[in-house]
Parts: C-alpha cells; structure tokens; sequence
C-alpha cells in the first residue's frame, strides 16, 4: 500500500508539472496563475503547493535531478578518478544522450525563452545556482567545506550554466546544433581546467603550510 500510494503521489506531482508547463509554454510565466493550473490539472490550489513550494517550482522542477546526477558521478567514480574528472565526464555523458540539461534545440531554445521572460523565473535560477554551488561543496569538501571548496564548486555550476547559456544563444543565431554544442564544449573544457587549478591548489595547501612550520621550527 505504502509503494502505490508514493508511485501515486509521483504521478499527481508529474501530472500537475506538465499541465504547468504546457501553459508556461503557451502564455508565459507570469500571465498563468497558479488557480488556473489548478483547475486544469483538476486538484486544488492547495495540493499544487503540497507538491510545489512556489510557483517557480511548477517550471524549475529538475533541481534534485541535477544533485542525483552529480552525486552517482561522484558516489561512482572509479578508484584514482579526481571528483572534478569525475563531473566532467558526467557532461560528456549527458551531452552524448543529448539530456535536457546538455542539449540544444527548439525545445530547449522555447524553454530558455520562458525564463528569459519572467524576472521571477530568473530569480529562482539564480537561487537554485547558488544552493546548489553550497550542496556540492559539501560533496566535495565534507560537513566542513571552506571557501576555497565553495570557490570550486561555484566554477563548476558557473561553468555548466555559462556554457549552456552561450549554446543556446548560438543555436539561436544559427540554427545548428553542431556548432551549439561546439561552443557548450569549448566553454566546459576551459571552465573544468579551471576548476582543476584551484582544486589542486587546495590540495597543495596543507602540504605548503607543513613545510613552512617546519622551516619556522628549524629557524
């Protein structure tokens, strides 16, 4: 009983997120109200916000999507692989499956022009940017990450959304795919190597502090 009742949940959340969405397609963000999903989905206002904690939601639904990606990625990586290898080979796959969060077409260029319309749709990407570079830190550094994790983890979710960006506005201007997906590539690798320097920076850091107080013991 327990399993059907989740699997029957799953599927009003999903439900209730693609009636949303169609709408957000059809009339923008901000012209839809969160009655009217309501209505259309045939629940109440009450359960769209049981599922979805704001409207923003109801769009922006593939937030644990991304930490389960990146989590298996790192939870899974083979043994000598550095995290940050490990999440760019993530890309890669993602990119090769043509997943939504590494593909470039109409679909995802309709989808882009959506939050390009809507500051509170902008707004919440930003949030979830941001909440996310934090929960990736942890993932990188433990309970007790320092800014210099943070500063790593922000390269890395900078990077994907930067890259991403740069590739819809390429496949915008020229209608290709291919050449979307070469500027998306270039952007990740340069962003990566990035992420890589400050990343073993880290990891020279305590060895440089060690060396320095045994110098001061030895002066």
């Amino acid at each position: 009983m327990g399993e059907l009742r989740e699997n029957k949940k799953r599927e009003t959340k999903q439900r209730i997120s693609d009636i949303a969405t169609g709408l957000f397609f059809a009339r923008g963000f901000d012209a839809v109200t969160v009655e009217e999903i309501a209505a259309a989905a045939n629940v109440s206002k009450v359960t769209v916000f049981n599922y979805f904690a704001r409207k923003e939601d109801l769009f922006l639904d593939r937030e644990d999507d991304v930490k389960v990606l990146l989590r298996e990625a790192l939870g899974e990586r083979p043994k000598g692989q550095s995290p940050i290898d490990a999440l760019r080979r993530l890309v890669d796959r993602l990119h090769e499956e043509k997943h939504p969060f590494a593909r470039f077409d109409d679909q995802t260029v309709d989808w882009w022009r959506v939050v390009a319309a809507s500051s509170s749709l902008q707004a919440r990407l930003r949030e979830i940017g941001d909440e996310t570079v934090e929960w990736l830190a942890v993932e990188l550094a433990g309970p007790k990450a320092d800014g210099l994790a943070r500063l790593v983890a922000g390269m890395i979710v900078l990077t994907w959304r930067t890259a991403y960006g740069e590739a819809i506005r390429v496949f915008e201007r020229s209608g290709s795919a291919k050449r979307a997906s070469a500027a998306f590539t270039a952007l990740i690798d340069r962003g990566f190597a990035a992420a890589h320097k400050m990343a073993a920076t880290s990891s020279q850091r305590p060895a440089a502090t060690a060396v320095a107080m045994k110098r001061r013991r030895a002066g």
